[in-house]
């Protein structure tokens, strides 16, 4: 009997510990402390009442199996059934035991040993099934709280993708609106290019300007003079028509008509001429069609080096310097876009003259400003050189001389990009080569080689 009720003390405070609050509600917590209350009772009335002992023998045996049938049939309290199964064995031996001892007690007498022997088998079953079960606890525990790790891993993992996710999604935002302020830089930047490109190419056709000016202004001097020349012959030969006939003078009216026509021939002549510098320049400043077609590169040099001159002088009229030509009278014409070929003469030879000019500010003992163009057919290449014995180019910026935006004239005299676009020029668009040959203090010349 106290073992019965040893039993269901022991499972009753089992259950009250190890059951979570949703496993066993208040109401189910009441019942199963009314349980341990009767327990206690049974074994306090089993001390007291020695006469009513088989009957609360009989209450505890009925009681512990009453506990073990609820234990059965409630779902919830599934963890707890591999202990009453360790218990069931002892707890059925026990039972029989002491219902046979009581009504069958010679029987009992006879094979109580086999009684016994049951007990402790028993009792071996409870101890192998609490160690087992102690074992199976405590790797579920183990596991248990892998898996708690696991998830603990998990949200920590996905609360980390989450903050991740918020700084990729704020990273992407930043970037995207650093793009967005670089391509509003980069589309200033070129709209500034070609702002500038085009300030270059304003730059060349005023220096293009400028020497045309001057060159034409020679045959209009002639065209005014002869003019003035045949307003007088031709008063002259109003005046000689007007006398009478006796006193006219055939032979003078006759040189004086052949006069004038010579003279209407030369300015027809030098007309002529300005009319053809004006369509060339016409020619040279506008835009480039993009078209290669067959060019006298000699003529084109010569023009040029002309060109840049005159401008120079019609802007600055201190200045003066000597220009020597050199042309190989062998080249044929050559596939080129004359535009753009004109416009790297015009800008190199407007570097020479240039450096000529400010060495010469600086130098005063004989020294003779000079700048040479030629021409050479040198196998299936012409070279077109161009030289001046200015100071030359420092080697700290002789690898910087071809980079955009880069020049050496004072703040407002350059843009930087005469060279830059010299060279594409040269080497992209007629798949050439301008090359530099500096000496400091002696003199630059840059080569253009251009296919034959």
């Amino acid at each position: 009997m106290l073992f019965d009720l040893l039993i269901v003390i022991i499972v009753v405070r089992y259950l009250k510990k190890n059951l979570s609050v949703e496993e066993l509600t208040p109401e189910w917590n009441k019942n199963l402390t009314l349980l341990m209350f009767v327990s206690i009772g049974l074994f306090v009335g089993q001390a007291m009442l020695k006469s009513a002992g088989w009957l609360i023998e009989l209450a505890s045996h009925a009681l512990v199996w009453f506990l073990a049938w609820i234990i059965y049939n409630k779902k919830e309290w599934i963890k707890v059934k591999p202990i009453l199964n360790a218990m069931l064995p002892l707890l059925a031996i026990k039972t029989i035991s002491d219902i046979v001892e009581k009504v069958f007690p010679d029987f009992y007498g006879k094979y109580s040993n086999y009684f016994e022997t049951g007990a402790v088998f028993g009792m071996v079953w409870l101890a192998a099934m609490v160690i087992i079960n102690n074992k199976q606890r405590r790797a579920l525990e183990k596991e248990k709280l892998k898996v708690e790790e696991k998830e603990k891993e998990i949200k920590i993992t996905e609360k980390l993708k989450a903050t991740l996710e918020v700084q990729v999604q704020e990273r992407t935002a930043e970037l995207m609106k650093q793009k967005e302020e670089l391509q509003h830089a980069l589309d200033d930047l070129k709209s500034a290019q070609v702002q500038l490109i085009h300030s270059e190419k304003m730059a060349s056709l005023g220096e293009l300007t400028a020497g045309i000016a001057h060159e034409i202004q020679n045959p209009l001097n002639f065209v005014n003079n002869f003019s003035e020349v045949n307003k007088e012959l031709i008063e002259e030969l109003n005046a000689e028509r007007l006398k009478p006939a006796a006193q006219r003078n055939e032979q003078l009216e006759n040189e004086l008509l052949n006069d004038i026509k010579e003279n209407e021939e030369k300015i027809n002549h030098h007309g002529q001429r300005a009319a053809d510098i004006v369509k060339g320049m016409l020619q040279h400043s506008r835009s480039s069609s993009g078209v290669k077609e067959p060019t006298d590169i000699n003529a084109l040099c010569d023009e040029y080096i002309r060109l840049a001159y005159h401008g120079l002088r019609a802007k600055d009229k201190s200045f003066n310097a000597n220009f020597k030509t050199s042309f190989d009278k062998s080249i044929d014409k050559i596939n080129i876009i004359p535009q753009e070929i004109g416009r790297v003469i015009l800008n190199l030879l407007n570097n020479a003259f240039y450096a000529v000019s400010e060495k010469q500010k600086t130098v005063t003992d004989n020294y003779e400003p000079t700048v040479t163009i030629s021409t050479q057919k040198q196998g299936n290449k012409i070279l077109v050189k161009v030289s001046d014995n200015g100071n030359g180019i420092p080697a700290s910026i002789k690898d910087k001389i071809f980079q955009p935006f880069f020049t050496t004239k004072p703040t407002g005299q350059g843009t930087g990009l005469g060279l830059s676009i010299s060279y594409d020029i040269i080497t992209k668009v007629h798949n050439g080569e301008l090359k530099l040959e500096t000496k400091e203090g002696q003199g630059t010349s840059f080569t253009i080689s251009l296919p034959a």
